[in-house]
């Protein structure tokens, strides 16, 4: 990211306990929230006058990278984490989307949670801890714009809301602080399902969102390969990518999550 140079040098001069609880206070469950647009479902068959519905449990393994701030006066943090790293605070995560399609007419929808939390220590050794808490809920409708035997491509806009709250404590309740962000981000995408075998299918999606209203921007790429495991159920591997940019209210996330994705559909 631009300027990241300067803003890791600044970080680096703050002490290494601030610095973990500040990436906690904003990143602890970002990466699994922000996966709140899309799990794509796999090989889909066309109903013509009723709905074919689908249900995805899945799991993102995301690192995350970018620049933070959790609150006004606070250092801006860069970092680059792994999921690996990212894992260690994780307290409880859900997610869980849905696709209805009737004719040409498409619904998504995709909740998910997560709570994280981590102690350590703030200059000049004052025992603190932090948890973060995360919610969102994203709900888009649109029109299959093409289908035909090689491709079929959705249009689609709706709307993701976002309730994010950090909470930290220091020295047993000397100073306590516990803000919380609540934002709706409109979001427009595009969604292509690809048949490319028997039983095996390919799915690419893209979205763009943000525009000033809730965050500044956000964007997203996720692409998958799907098998059709029986008649009702489906297995997805993939990667996906996604940027968040929010500065309000002296709180900055600018920040990018990509890692492999699994899910498993069924359809209804």
């Amino acid at each position: 990211m631009p300027g990241s140079s300067n803003l890791r040098h600044r970080v680096l001069s703050s002490a290494t306990a601030w610095r973990r609880l500040a990436v906690l206070a904003t990143v602890a469950g970002l990466p699994l929230a922000a996966v709140a647009q899309q799990l794509p479902p796999p090989a889909e068959e066309g109903a013509t006058g009723a709905w074919a519905v689908q249900l995805t449990p899945y799991v993102w393994a995301s690192g995350v990278g970018g620049d933070l701030r959790p609150f006004q006066g606070s250092s801006v943090v860069s970092m680059d984490k792994s999921f690996s790293e990212v894992m260690k605070d994780l307290d409880a995560a859900f997610f869980l989307t849905g696709y209805a399609r009737k004719d040409r007419l498409v619904l998504l929808g995709d909740i998910s949670y997560s709570s994280s939390s981590r102690s350590g220590k703030l200059p000049p050794g004052l025992p603190a801890s932090g948890s973060f808490r995360q919610a969102s809920a994203t709900l888009a409708a649109g029109y299959r714009a093409v289908s035909n035997a090689d491709i079929n491509l959705d249009l689609l806009a709706g709307l993701r809301a976002w309730s994010v709250k950090a909470s930290v404590d220091v020295a047993g309740g000397l100073v306590q602080t516990s803000p919380e962000k609540r934002f709706v981000d409109p979001v427009l995408g595009l969604r292509a399902h690809i048949p490319i075998a028997p039983r095996w299918s390919a799915l690419a999606y893209g979205d763009v969102g943000g525009f000033g209203v809730g965050s500044r921007a956000t964007h997203q790429v996720a692409a998958t390969v799907n098998y059709q495991w029986s008649e009702q159920a489906f297995v997805s591997l993939g990667y996906r990518v996604l940027t968040l940019d929010y500065r309000r209210g002296g709180t900055r996330i600018d920040v990018t999550m990509a890692g492999p994705l699994l899910g498993a559909t069924w359809r209804f």
